[in-house]
């Protein structure tokens, strides 16, 4: 018998299965890749993706510019299919990111920035997909079949995946990854947790999800997840943006999540966690316990850097968006007017 979200739910609780699955299977090839193309390095490096999967660009374009100390961008697809311009791309890598492989646009920006002059890498779920063929390099994440509209392992896969592609791009042995798939069962484990912090947002109208570096994609995709699941208005904001404006309307109705995991980002959050706390906003962390204080809050003690805590943190998140939705008598499986892959041009 079948429950309201069970599917989600499953294939949230997939994710230290799934995770082992792309260091066995899809990191041979990420790693090659990533070695050919630091043998002969592109000066600049442009990401593609819409939804989901732009926010898993958005995470590889901080490992980019921190980690490889090369400029980073995110491309707007349609600029090259629907206004038809064809940039000089030469001395570029374009990574091109979707699970599916398959929306027309990107498809497209892919052969067209080959055409420009780029070296294209594809990141999808799907081998045999044109996205896959229209490249010059593809990783398949390994992640197996998804059947909740809202995406999950996929991401997380997507995650791990250009993290094995920088990291042997900057010509690491990739050995850090190895407690990727132990770090998501500690998440897992939280569920109490995010129970608790569910409990207390169940009943918002509007919230604010932020978080600064590398916890910046993560805030995004939480707040996406939420929207897509309890169709609740959910803005995420960089910590550094969230300061500069939208502040304003923070108040004791408009709870704020802050996915704060330990390290720099954690540092800069500090004072954006105490200007709220100067406000009297109800602030729920996500993230590690030196910034995680209150009953509310969601500790996530993994242990892992920095710059992989994206892969995992997310996770406590997605368990988040799907016990809202549920506990406000929605369906996370059947999001209203989603379907699991859109087409765009």
């Amino acid at each position: 018998m079948t429950h309201t979200g069970d599917r989600m739910l499953h294939e949230i609780e997939e994710q230290p299965d799934s995770l082992a699955d792309v260091l066995a299977r899809a990191a041979p090839e990420a790693r090659r890749i990533g070695a050919a193309v630091r043998a002969t390095p592109p000066r600049t490096v442009l990401f593609a993706a819409r939804g989901t999967s732009d926010h898993a660009c958005l995470y590889a374009k901080y490992l980019t510019e921190i980690s490889l100390g090369l400029p980073a961008g995110m491309m707007s697809p349609s600029t090259l299919t629907a206004y038809a311009a064809r940039p000089d791309l030469r001395d570029t890598l374009v990574v091109v990111v979707s699970q599916s492989g398959t929306s027309p646009d990107l498809v497209e920006t892919a052969g067209v920035a080959r055409e420009c002059g780029a070296q294209v890498l594809a990141v999808t779920n799907s081998p045999g997909s044109p996205l896959a063929f229209a490249a010059d390099h593809h990783v398949d994440v390994h992640a197996g079949e998804e059947l909740a509209v809202a995406a999950t392992k996929t991401y997380t896969a997507q995650l791990l995946a250009l993290w094995l592609v920088v990291d042997a791009w900057r010509g690491g042995d990739g050995a850090a990854a190895a407690a990727v798939p132990s770090a998501a069962r500690q998440v897992l484990s939280q569920g109490d947790a995010v129970r608790r912090a569910a409990d207390r947002l169940r009943f918002a109208e509007r919230l604010v999800v932020t978080g600064r570096g590398y916890a910046y994609p993560t805030a995004r995709e939480a707040a996406l997840k939420i929207m897509e699941t309890s169709y609740l208005p959910a803005h995420a904001f960089s910590g550094a943006d969230l300061l500069h404006g939208p502040v304003a309307m923070i108040d004791r109705s408009h709870p704020v999540v802050a996915v704060v995991p330990e390290g720099i980002g954690a540092r800069a959050m500090a004072p954006v966690l105490e200007r709220l706390s100067g406000l009297g906003a109800d602030v729920t962390v996500v993230g590690g316990s030196t910034s995680a204080v209150g009953a509310h809050d969601v500790v996530l003690d993994h242990g892992l850097p920095e710059d992989l805590a994206p892969v995992v943190d997310v996770i406590a998140l997605q368990q988040l968006a799907h016990t809202m939705a549920v506990a406000r008598g929605l369906d996370p499986d059947a999001p209203r007017g989603l379907s699991k892959a859109t087409a765009t041009w």
